[in-house]
Order: C-alpha cells, then sequence, then structure tokens
C-alpha cells in the first residue's frame, strides 16, 4: 500500500462523516497523476506554501499600512493566524486538517497593496470606468487557477477553490465544513490581532473596549470563541457557535469596525492610497510597452493583475520612480 493510500485509509477511520475525505474530493480541472506520499489536499497545501504570490504576502497591508515595526502584523502572519486557528478547529471537529489548511494559506493571495484600501482603488476603477468589480476573494481564485506558475496555475482541487472563494461574508458558504471554518478563523483571528495591534500603535487602550462584550469573551478572546465553536459544532454538519458569544464577536466588530478600521489616525495613510494607485493604473494601462503582446481584450485585466499583485512597498517604489524627481548628479569630470 502506498503512503497516500495509508493516509486516505487513516482519514476513513478517523474523520468526522461530514469531513471532505481526500480520496472523495471532485477532483481537478486536469487531471494530475497521483503523489506516492501525499493526499490531494496536502499537495495543494503545498503548491501553494511555494507560490510567488505567498511570499508577497509578508509586505502586503494587514491594518497598518507599510507597518515599520517588526511586531505589527501583515498580510502574510494573518493567513499564518488564520491557518493555526481554523486547524485547531478542524483537528478537533475531525474535519480535514490538510483541506483546512490549503484554504486558509490561500484565501488571500489576491489582496491587493495597501489591504482593503487597495481593493477599493481598485473596485472604484472598474466601476467608474469599465462597469466591472474587483473583489480580493474572486482575485485569489484567479491567481491560483491562471497567474501562478508562469500564467498555468496551481491546478488545485475543487474543494480548495471553492473554500477561497466563498471565505468572505458576503459569498455563500463554502461547500465543506473545512471551507466554513476557515471563513470563520479568519473573522476570529483579524479581530483578535487587530485588537492587538491597535493597542501597540496607541490607538485603543483597554480600558476603550466595550465591556458588555468583554465580560461574554473574557481575557482570552481567541480561545472563547473558538471553545464554542468547537463545543456547538460538534458531530453535527454545520458551524456554529452559541448565541451570546456570536453576539458578543459581532458586537466587538462593530466597535472596531468604528474605532480602529476608519480611525483617522490609524488610517491617514490611507488617503494616500487612491492617488497612488489610480496612477499607477493609468500609467502602466497605457503603455504600450507594458501591453506588449496582450491583445486588447485582454489589456485591462493584465493591468488589474500586476497593480493587486503588488506589495505596499514595490508600489511605493514604482511611484517615485515614475512620478517623484530624482536628485539630478552631475556624472561628468570637470577636469
Amino acid at each position: 500500500m502506498l503512503i497516500r493510500e495509508e493516509i486516505e485509509e487513516r482519514e476513513s477511520r478517523n474523520f468526522s462523516e461530514f469531513a471532505a475525505f481526500s480520496s472523495k474530493t471532485k477532483g481537478r480541472k486536469i487531471p494530475e497523476k497521483e503523489c506516492d506520499f501525499r493526499a490531494a489536499y496536502q499537495r495543494d497545501r503545498d503548491k501553494i506554501l511555494h507560490c510567488r504570490s505567498f511570499r508577497r504576502l509578508k509586505h502586503k497591508t494587514q491594518v497598518f499600512i507599510s507597518p515599520v515595526g517588526d511586531h505589527f502584523r501583515t498580510r502574510l502572519t494573518h493567513t499564518l493566524e488564520v491557518s493555526q486557528i481554523a486547524r485547531t478547529i478542524a483537528r478537533a471537529l475531525r474535519l480535514n486538517e490538510d483541506l483546512t489548511e490549503a484554504i486558509s494559506l490561500g484565501h488571500d493571495l489576491g489582496h491587493t497593496p495597501f489591504g482593503h484600501a487597495g481593493e477599493a482603488v481598485l473596485d472604484e476603477i472598474l466601476k467608474k470606468y469599465y462597469g466591472s468589480s474587483f473583489f480580493h476573494n474572486e482575485q485569489s481564485v484567479r491567481v491560483v487557477e491562471v497567474i501562478e506558475r508562469d500564467g498555468k496555475g496551481l491546478n488545485l482541487c475543487w474543494e480548495v477553490i471553492d473554500g477561497i472563494k466563498n471565505h468572505t461574508p458576503d459569498d455563500p458558504l463554502p461547500v465543506t465544513l473545512e471551507g466554513q471554518v476557515v471563513r470563520l478563523a479568519d473573522r476570529i483571528a483579524f479581530l483578535r490581532h487587530d485588537i492587538e495591534d491597535a493597542i501597540v500603535a496607541g490607538v485603543l487602550i483597554n480600558d476603550d473596549l466595550p465591556k458588555e462584550h468583554m465580560q461574554v469573551l473574557g481575557e482570552n478572546i481567541l480561545d472563547r470563541i473558538v471553545r464554542s465553536i468547537i463545543m456547538n459544532s460538534i458531530n453535527k454538519n454545520s458551524i456554529q457557535m452559541d448565541e451570546k458569544v456570536q453576539i458578543a464577536m459581532d458586537g466587538l466588530y462593530n466597535f472596531m469596525y468604528k474605532k480602529v478600521y476608519t480611525n483617522p489616525t490609524a488610517k491617514k495613510e490611507e488617503a494616500k492610497v487612491p492617488e497612488l494607485l489610480q496612477r499607477l493604473f493609468r500609467q502602466y494601462h497605457y503603455d504600450l510597452e507594458f501591453q506588449k503582446g496582450f491583445k486588447e481584450e485582454e489589456q485591462l485585466q493584465h493591468t488589474i493583475d500586476f497593480i493587486a499583485g503588488m506589495t505596499d512597498r514595490y508600489a511605493i517604489q514604482k511611484f517615485q520612480e515614475l512620478f517623484v524627481p530624482d536628485e539630478w548628479r552631475n556624472t561628468i569630470d570637470p577636469c
């Protein structure tokens, strides 16, 4: 028996009946020879982990734009925290941890520079001039299906794609419980770590947090919410938490939206993002050399892919190169 087959056999013995079994995946768009040592979702996890888009997350904004301090979260550390939370829940519920991890690691690959501020700018450009929209979850799917591996895509399993596509609250629930776990873990992660970062940044102090919600969630918000999810989801074909915790979590999110996510101090640099990204968009979209080799109907998507794939610091660097005059230096020897 191959090691992969042993893994699949252990899944059939140990997983919940509601788990997504590797041997029962709906498969890939392009059939691949099975790996001798890894199950299907393990392979997908590895493909995502080793792709270039994943590495770029380390220089993309989570909350604070291009943070200088070593301890502020970036999109990469957020992704890793989502993965940890989701895997803890999945393991406790006897779900497929490999699928959970693959979705977690891939869910934000399509995020823009400067976080949701950058996403809003690209969305505004597309709506205003082209009658379409930009959503980072859909761009994440495009990254893994089209952009990575020099346009060949990663050829991931259907269940991974579904989890990535539907990880935001505005989308339908993911089909698998693993995808539903990641969707909740994403919200839990940014709620918990954004509070911590906001306190470190001096935007909040502990006493600012709403007492009625903190009395429910306690000092360890993460533990309280995760415990509630596990205890209310064991042996069920749904992922849920008790009503008190759900209300407290939603209330705390609304507080964070008002006090941090739209806070003038925390978000003062975001006012510069529209001008920066709009000018970069125009520069590249109408650059004949940049668009060389692309048909007219492909050029808009080419520009969007390029801008969305930028890190914060790369976008700033290109803006400075293109639009900020450099010092002139006399390179001619007067002698």
